[in-house]
């Protein structure tokens, strides 16, 4: 069974500084058919204009995923980490028993352009954490393990079975990605078009798909695509 979520039916919400298109509820916009799916809560799909971010604030008992696709990206938080993360990185961590940060496009004259993924934990009032990894350079036309519950293959370890992918396709690249049985995967198009299947995917455009199946992608332009496996 498969569900697609296109990209234009997202919520949408313009602040000026920001735009923010939620593939599920957030903020301001609540739709109850999409909450989240399995552990799976948040993907919000951010630009952030020069010069501008999101404040200090706060958060708890959340594994929070940023992935940069255009631009720079200045963190700062309460453990004390300050970093300026640039297209092709992944940021983490675990809010825990709680953890303030904020977040600043540094650049005069780019915005940035960045996902946010917030993913339920397994375990509520873990030690707040912090870890990054760079894809820049990985290269395409293969799937690389992103996050996991146990760090393997040099993957950052979070806390929850979940598994995030990261495909960078060109034009007729092919990954193939085996769904276990009792395992359930959400698609996000993050750059590009891809064809799944029979399926043809946009950017923006999200997709569930419950195992045991074989999923398997072929790029209809360079393209990003992300694929979280779920317990």
């Amino acid at each position: 069974m498969t569900t697609i979520r296109k990209s234009a039916d997202r919520g949408h919400a313009s602040h000026g500084w920001l735009e923010s298109h939620h593939t599920f509820s957030f903020a301001d916009y609540y739709d109850p058919r999409w909450m989240g799916f399995r552990v799976l809560r948040v993907i919000n799909d951010d630009v952030v204009m020069p010069g501008m971010g999101f404040g200090t604030h706060p958060h708890r008992d959340m594994e929070i995923v940023t992935y940069v696709l255009s631009g720079a990206l200045e963190h700062k938080d309460s453990m004390g980490n300050g970093r300026v993360i640039r297209a092709g990185d992944v940021q983490y961590m675990a809010a825990g028993t709680g953890v303030e940060h904020s977040e600043f496009n540094p650049s005069r004259t780019e915005p940035v352009h960045l996902l946010q993924i917030w993913i339920r934990p397994d375990a509520l009032g873990v030690a707040p954490r912090y870890a990054e990894k760079s894809f820049a350079q990985a290269p395409a036309g293969r799937l690389h393990l992103v996050t996991s519950k146990s760090g393997r293959e040099g993957s950052i370890a979070i806390h929850q079975d979940a598994e995030l992918w990261l495909a960078k396709l060109a034009p007729r690249d092919r990954v193939v990605h085996e769904l276990a049985p009792g395992r359930h995967a959400w698609i996000h198009v993050a750059e590009g078009n891809v064809r799944l299947g029979d399926l043809e995917l946009a950017v923006g455009d999200g997709l569930s798909v419950h195992g045991p199946t074989s999923l398997a992608f072929e790029g209809a332009s360079a393209a990003q695509v992300l694929l979280f496996d779920l317990k």
